[in-house]
């Protein structure tokens, strides 16, 4: 039954996915107009959290912006540490506010970071810190991620949940090619001295998207955290578990993605031009295999498709750091696209073991003589907060990423292989994770005692 308060919020109080015939009568259209309204809201705040990626490269002596290569490594970082950093209290929000009412804010404040960048980013002279100022504002664009995985979780039944955070994230990743695709055309069609072209396209979308969450979008009371939920999240060591592996998956992306026409620039000495016709291929081919990773993770277990993905991902890091050192842009590129697929497959698989923990405790405390509606209710929320938590780490990883690379470009040197081989240690350190702790055959089940706090994870229920 939906409900309306006197100021005309949508309210959805009896909301049941689990149940079949719910589902198959009204759930089903009701959780797929606002997944479709949350994909297009995360699409243009991802678009605006990467548009520094694309904007520095842009700046140069011609337009009055002249930065050294560690100056743009450390602009195109800030958005990245803000967005992190604001993840948790998005998705806090959503549990506070309503997923419609927080989904129009997240979407209209995107006009703050757009607005300032097109009045400064062709104004000669601007100085670094100003720049850096304006790309923290931009941060908000990924952080409107956690809020918006958050609400989706409530919508979908457990079995779905999969193929549902991978649309509704692939979907989000894709404002990343997107950006660098719209980056490339301005560039081929006007030159390489007017980004505020790029800028420019964004704004009448963020104020449509915004009026369409306002008319269509839904909030829903399941999503309501209880007292002290997040805090039962951070009590779990598999919220901790999950969240370094996501920095090894979404951290790869999202970084990888924001650094890559950099790399190209300093690794080869590409043009704007050259450099930007390569950047959008990784992050569009990673958008679009990270609902496959949710699907093969429904299908054969989150955590086997995360370990395969992590043993590709070494792969790939290796051939990166062979590609480096023998100065081989075909092999770079072929490899850098190969990690940007895989950290998509790996996003998807990584965020099926949330639900899948959740659920193997629900279970547990149902088999204990617990209530079903209330197990799974607090299931639900315990994802939602770890959903919030996981995103914050993982979006930190691409903050480590870009800082590797900064570390590895200062100076004469101009040499990305440190960083590939600190990534190439991460990602084993992430397999060994990965088969320890939810592909063991000895993985403990839960018990009916930790069933209502700590849920555990029975490797028959992951893998």
């Amino acid at each position: 039954m939906t409900t309306r308060t006197p100021a005309s919020r949508r309210w959805i109080e009896d909301w049941d996915p689990e149940d079949e015939e719910f589902w198959e009568r009204t759930g089903r259209k009701t959780a797929r107009r606002n997944l479709t309204l949350s994909v297009l809201s995360e699409h243009i705040g991802f678009s605006v959290w990467s548009l520094w990626s694309v904007l520095v490269l842009f700046m140069s002596p011609e337009i009055g912006l002249g930065f050294a290569p560690e100056e743009k490594f450390l602009l195109v970082m800030v958005p990245t540490l803000v967005g992190a950093l604001l993840r948790l209290p998005y998705s806090y929000a959503v549990t506070r506010f309503g997923g419609r009412n927080w989904t129009i804010f997240a979407t209209a404040v995107l006009l703050v970071p757009a607005v300032l960048a097109l009045v400064f980013v062709q104004r000669p002279g601007t100085p670094l810190w100003v720049f850096l100022i304006i790309g923290a504002t931009a941060g908000v664009g990924g952080a409107n991620f956690a809020s918006s995985m958050t609400n989706i979780t409530i919508f979908y039944p457990q079995r779905q949940q999969g193929w549902a955070l991978g649309v509704n994230a692939g979907g989000g990743n894709l404002g990343v090619a997107v950006v660098q695709l719209l980056g490339l055309l301005v560039i081929a069609t006007a030159g390489d001295t007017h980004p505020s072209y790029v800028v420019a396209v964004y704004l009448p979308l963020i104020v449509t998207v915004s009026l369409l969450s306002a008319l269509r979008m839904d909030n829903v009371a399941a999503v309501r955290a209880e007292p002290g939920a997040l805090r039962e999240a951070t009590k779990n060591p598999h919220t901790w578990w999950i969240s370094l592996l996501y920095i090894g998956t979404f951290g790869s992306f999202i970084g990888y993605g924001f650094a890559f026409g950099l790399v190209l620039q300093n690794q080869f000495g590409s043009t704007p031009l050259e450099a930007a016709s390569f950047t959008f291929i990784g992050p569009l081919l990673g958008s679009l295999s990270r609902p496959l990773g949710g699907r093969l993770a429904d299908r054969f277990g989150g955590a086997r498709v995360t370990l395969w993905n992590f043993v590709g991902l070494a792969l790939g890091a290796l051939a990166l750091l062979l590609a480096s050192r023998a100065g081989s842009f075909a092999l770079f590129i072929t490899a850098f696209t190969t990690v940007f697929v895989l950290s998509g497959l790996g996003n998807g698989s990584t965020y099926k073991l949330i639900p899948a923990v959740a659920a193997s405790a629900a279970e547990a405390a149902v088999t204990a003589g617990g209530d079903a509606r209330k197990a799974f209710a607090r299931a639900r929320r315990f994802s939602g907060a770890v959903i919030g938590i996981a995103g914050a780490i993982g979006g930190l990883g691409g903050v480590g990423i870009n800082l590797a690379f900064r570390a590895s470009y200062q100076g004469d040197s101009a040499s990305g292989t440190p960083a590939f081989l600190c990534f190439l240690g991460y990602y084993a350190l992430c397999m060994a994770v990965t088969w320890y702790f939810y592909l063991r055959h000895e993985a403990p089940a839960p018990t009916a005692a930790s069933a209502g706090t700590r849920p555990a994870t029975p490797a028959a229920h992951v893998r």
